[in-house]
């Protein structure tokens, strides 16, 4: 009988996700100005230095201080639900593991920023003439990655889902 793996080793995805994001979030605390934006791709792409106290697009960057816990404990409620599925994904299942382990590690990045900064730090600001995303940091790229795969290969499956009958 084949011995059948989990994918926790996947985590490891997790890990350098972490460790990429908090590197880069030290580099730009220590050479940018805040809101000062540098261009890398002119009318397209700058380096902006920014914080949020908030979650995605600043919502609730108003708060007093309680959304920095709150956004925190969901954080960890969500990381925990997500490496429980991983525990009951085959190691093989790559088109589950590896967005999970995306979102994984962008959720815990920026938790990171949240429990040592009461913020998060954001760097990276796309823009085209008058139109401007919000500034995001690597951690934020992970988990819409992570999320838009893993919906992608949710609602398409593979050829070999469908000739099972899974989909």
């Amino acid at each position: 009988m084949a011995m059948r793996t989990n994918a926790l080793s996947w985590l490891i995805v997790s890990g350098l996700v972490i460790v990429l994001d908090q590197w880069t979030k030290w580099w730009v605390l220590r050479e940018l100005t805040p809101y000062n934006p540098y261009p890398v791709i002119p009318h397209v792409l700058n380096w902006t230095l920014a914080f949020n106290t908030g979650a995605a697009f600043s919502f609730l960057a108003g708060g007093s201080g309680w959304q920095v816990w709150l956004f925190g404990i969901l954080a960890v409620i969500v990381c925990l639900l997500l490496i429980a599925w991983l525990a009951r994904t085959p190691h093989s299942d790559w088109r589950t593991a590896l967005p999970i382990a995306l979102i994984i590690g962008g959720a815990l990045g920026n938790l990171i920023d949240r429990l040592l900064r009461g913020q998060v730090t954001d760097f990276i600001q796309v823009y085209w003439r008058t139109w401007s995303w919000p500034a995001f940091n690597v951690a934020d790229s992970a988990i819409c990655v992570g999320a838009v795969v893993l919906i992608l290969f949710g609602a398409f499956g593979s050829d070999r889902e469908c000739e099972r009958g899974g989909g």
